[in-house]
């Protein structure tokens, strides 16, 4: 076995290396912790504290409102909410009553919205009192037949609930009334409703859908990747072994990723029901108030991406806050850096590593270890338990041998089922079992991988095959960069040329030319950026992922708009 998985080898001994699966649902898993932990806080919001019987009793609630209403097996209903108990709530509730649940933006416009309800087919949504309108206006276009609105202050202790209404017309400017009846449907006037007994129906652990994930769509149209049951159960599995020394029901895990991202919903959510831990939630990620939040709550583990700590790690005040609780962290979404890694750990003591993964594999696929193992710097590191994982050659298709650059593909439980309604692209994605990622990278000699960039972003210079990341890890060396990200413009000689995007820490400057004589110590000539440009702030996912395609377009739109004056 280590010769076709070496990295086996590098395993402790408390994290097999197959793991067994109960082929149950993922709601099961909070119907066991609500036996188990009935007393224990599920989930901390700003002062309120829900047990995990509360958080059982309103999800039966909801999922018989749900059948009420004509929702059955295998309907779509969409979520459109910040993380906030009735996320939860929603998305156990959907899933008790045999739905599959949609996972939608909050910030999505208009248009995306309307595009992802007529793609899924929801024929519901789940969404905050102050996206009512938007939701309203694109009901007409699609296949929604209810929506059911909420408001934060709903799940506010007092006098928080009271107060919140105030502070959210002066933020936004509106204030929404929504009335119980018809098509519209309030959660509050469904959490009061006695509960329904469900109507059950057949189960299927490998093929049953539990979730349309919409991928981001920064590379076209948003394509729904269908996540069954077992992909679901099968990832959090992963996860629960990976961090073996997390003791089940005593963990806090501070919820800052976002639910409708797959990586908050698993690594936060599906995880701290399946082992009946307390979720500390935050309705979006603001520094000062996560600081605050993390000093009196005391979290444990804390999921998150490379933007969130270094968010933290470059806030004028944070030597004044206690963060010593945090134990164990994983970075996901992007690439995390060498020095933002070594900087949290000195300040909280507790352990952050890089992980790996994509929508597709529900999502995560490796990681390095936490304890008793070296973590490689610049890797991502081994393959999860179950998960396999080879690099092709882009030029034959046929595997690489270690310390050679090609695609990295994964094969495992966590994979995808495929695309909804796109089965020339799940062909294209799916080969063999093996899930192409489209990133690029390679394996050590140990088994450990590393990615290079994705292969739609690798730059071609003058004939030389440049990848932003290298760029990216030496830029963030230099004292005066928070954040940078680099990336290939048009150029009419080179073909393509390198341009570093760049943030700068408050109250630090540099010059462009003092950047380039830093970059021409740590990189080859034809790697240095020739242009850079600094930014207050740079385009990013809700997960904090750097939109590099949008820097690009943005680049392109440029160019274009320049030909057009010329022509």
């Amino acid at each position: 076995m280590s010769n076709l998985r070496p990295w086996i080898d590098q395993y402790p001994p408390e994290i097999p290396a197959d793991l067994e699966y109960e082929q149950i649902p993922v709601q099961q898993y909070l119907i066991r912790s609500a036996e188990e932990f009935a007393d224990q806080v599920a989930i901390h919001f700003m002062g309120k504290d829900i047990t995990y019987k509360q958080v059982l009793d309103s999800a039966y609630k909801f999922a018989g409102y749900l059948q009420g209403i004509g929702i059955t097996k295998g309907d779509r209903v969409a979520i459109m909410l910040a993380n906030t108990p009735q996320s939860v709530i929603a998305y156990y509730g959907i899933l008790l009553a045999g739905g599959i649940v949609v996972q939608t933006n909050p910030l999505y416009t208009e248009r995306e919205l309307e595009y992802q309800m007529k793609d899924s087919g929801a024929k519901a949504i789940v969404t905050l009192d102050i996206l009512y309108p938007r939701v309203s206006k694109v009901m007409p276009q699609t296949d929604l037949e209810h929506i059911i609105v909420t408001a934060i202050k709903d799940f506010l202790p007092f006098p928080k609930n009271l107060i919140y209404p105030f502070i959210q017309k002066k933020q936004y400017g509106i204030v929404v009334n929504v009335k119980h009846g018809g098509s519209n449907h309030l959660m509050t006037e469904i959490l009061k409703q006695p509960t329904r007994k469900l109507v059950s129906h057949p189960f299927d652990f490998e093929e049953d859908l539990a979730l349309l994930q919409y991928t981001g769509g920064t590379t076209g149209f948003p394509k729904g990747v269908m996540l069954t049951h077992k992909n679901l159960v099968a990832n959090a599995s992963m996860c629960k072994a990976w961090m073996y020394k997390c003791e089940r029901g005593k963990e806090a895990i501070l919820g800052i990723l976002p639910f409708f991202h797959v990586y908050g919903m698993t690594t936060v959510m599906i995880l701290a029901v399946m082992q009946g831990y307390k979720m500390i939630l935050l309705p979006k990620f603001d520094v000062e108030t996560t600081l605050k939040t993390i000093q009196k709550q005391r979290p444990t583990l804390f999921p998150g991406a490379p933007t969130i700590y270094i968010g933290l790690l470059n806030h004028p005040d944070l030597k004044k806050y206690d963060l010593s609780s945090i134990d164990s962290c994983i970075s996901g979404s992007a690439p995390l850096p060498v020095e933002i890694q070594q900087k949290f750990e000195d300040v909280t003591g507790g352990k952050l590593v890089e992980g790996y993964g994509l929508t597709e594999s529900s999502p995560v696929t490796h990681a390095n270890f936490l304890w008793d193992r070296p973590r490689i710097k610049g890797s991502i590191g081994v393959p999860w338990p179950d998960t396999q994982c080879v690099v092709f050659s882009m030029e034959t298709g046929e595997a690489l041998p270690s310390g050679e650059i090609g695609e990295i593909a994964v094969k495992g439980p966590q994979v995808m089922k495929g695309y909804w309604n796109r089965p020339e692209e799940t062909e294209q994605t799916l080969r063999d079992g093996w899930l192409l990622t489209g990133d690029l990278g390679y394996m050590d000699d140990k088994g450990y991988f590393y990615v290079v960039d994705r292969k739609k972003d690798m730059i071609i210079a003058g004939g030389f095959n440049i990848y932003p990341r290298e760029i990216e890890e030496i830029l963030y060396e230099h004292p005066a960069i928070q954040e940078v990200v680099a990336a290939g413009i048009p150029d009419p000689y080179r073909g393509e040329t390198v341009k570093a995007y760049v943030v700068l820490k408050e109250g630090k400057n540099v010059t462009e030319e003092e950047l380039n004589e830093f970059a021409r110590k740590h990189l080859a000539s034809y790697k240095v950026p020739r242009v850079y440009e600094f930014r207050d702030e740079l385009p990013k996912t809700a997960v904090g992922k750097i939109l590099r395609r949008a820097l690009v377009d943005e680049e392109k739109k440029k160019l274009e708009d320049d030909w057009q004056k010329r022509a």
